[in-house]
């Protein structure tokens, strides 16, 4: 059996095909679409109409993609620059007008419990208590646990485009103090999360996104080339060396350094911020990088649940339908072990 996870983000569309026979989803085609959304959005979020035009088309496309290899019906969803335009439906409409497949939007709570559960069957349960971090385009997904979904989850608006457009305005490099206006911002959007992370002293610090990998190249780990099995680290204090360097280059120039693409090098400054800040207030000195992350958690959780019926309920708890089924868990923390 084959399954699809549709994945449209701050700047790409990806798809991900995988054999879900076993309990691990094996990747056999992947497909990736650029259409860098958060450059084209207004400033209060809404998409226009040009977006939305690129967006139905990646969409179609990887959607012919899936079906050509074997999957009719793909787990789509949208994150955090669809889920928090003002003009959420009609994008969400317009998608399906034209492509066929409704896209999905989870809360950030739920994007934050999925990918946790991927950490936790990668890393496997040697990692004991385990802190993950999660920086996307507009969010950042905190979550900690001691079992396969975690007890605790939170979504911060801390995202690396999103800062990077609220407080850099276009600045290249950014004003050193509009740098430590981004700082100051994550330090208090954090102060309580990471106390209680601090508090429940996890064992295993874990982190994923192509912001993470990308910092953790940038100080030393291996590059994508040698695969997802070779152990890849970031510690703080190389971090925050990398910090000082990026803060202190155009964006052209950023992209010369080791990992830093040329689509993310305009917010990888923003990333480095949050990425440090998070670890500095929460004490942790050094994370692991997890290839697995959303899109292998939607999978792990159809493969072991055996169906899909908490997919429909993540989209009512996104959209600001507080009912629910009492057969279907209202959060994933909920779901036995």
């Amino acid at each position: 059996m084959r399954v699809g996870v549709v994945d449209v983000g701050s700047n790409t569309v990806r798809l991900v095909v995988a054999d879900a026979d076993g309990q691990v989803p094996l990747p056999v085609h992947t497909v990736k679409r650029r259409l860098r959304l958060a450059q084209d959005v207004d400033r209060d979020g809404t998409l226009g109409a040009e977006p939305v035009d690129k967006l139905v088309e990646a969409v179609r496309d990887v959607r012919a993609q899936a079906r050509r290899w074997g999957v009719a019906e793909p787990f789509a969803f949208a994150t955090s620059i669809v889920r928090d335009a003002p003009n959420r439906a009609d994008v969400l409409d317009a998608v399906e007008a034209g492509t066929g497949l409704r896209l999905r939007t989870l809360t950030g709570e739920a994007e934050a419990e999925l990918t946790f559960l991927a950490a936790r069957r990668w890393m496997g349960w040697r990692a004991g208590p385990l802190v993950l971090f999660d920086i996307g385009g507009g969010t950042f997904e905190v979550a900690f646990g001691r079992s396969r979904l975690p007890d605790y989850a939170a979504s911060l608006p801390l995202g690396a485009g999103r800062l990077t457009r609220e407080f850099f305005d276009g600045q290249d490099p950014p004003r050193a103090r509009d740098i430590k206006a981004v700082r100051r911002q994550v330090r208090h959007q954090l102060r309580d999360v990471a106390a209680r992370i601090r508090w429940e002293m996890p064992h295993t610090a874990v982190v994923t996104s192509r912001t993470f990998q990308q910092l953790a190249r940038l100080c030393g780990a291996a590059p994508g080339r040698h695969g997802p099995f070779v152990q890849r680290e970031l510690g703080r204090v190389e971090l925050g060396r990398a910090l000082k360097e990026l803060a202190q280059l155009p964006a052209d120039r950023r992209a010369q350094l080791p990992g830093i693409s040329a689509a993310r090098s305009g917010q990888c400054l923003a990333g480095a911020v949050v990425a440090h800040t998070a670890m500095k207030l929460t004490g942790i000195e050094v994370v692991t990088v997890c290839p697995w992350a959303l899109r292998e958690g939607i999978l792990l959780r159809y493969i072991e649940d055996g169906d899909d019926a908490w997919w429909a309920q993540e989209e009512r708890l996104a959209a600001g339908d507080g009912t629910h089924d009492d057969s279907t868990p209202l959060r994933l923390a909920t779901s036995s072990p």
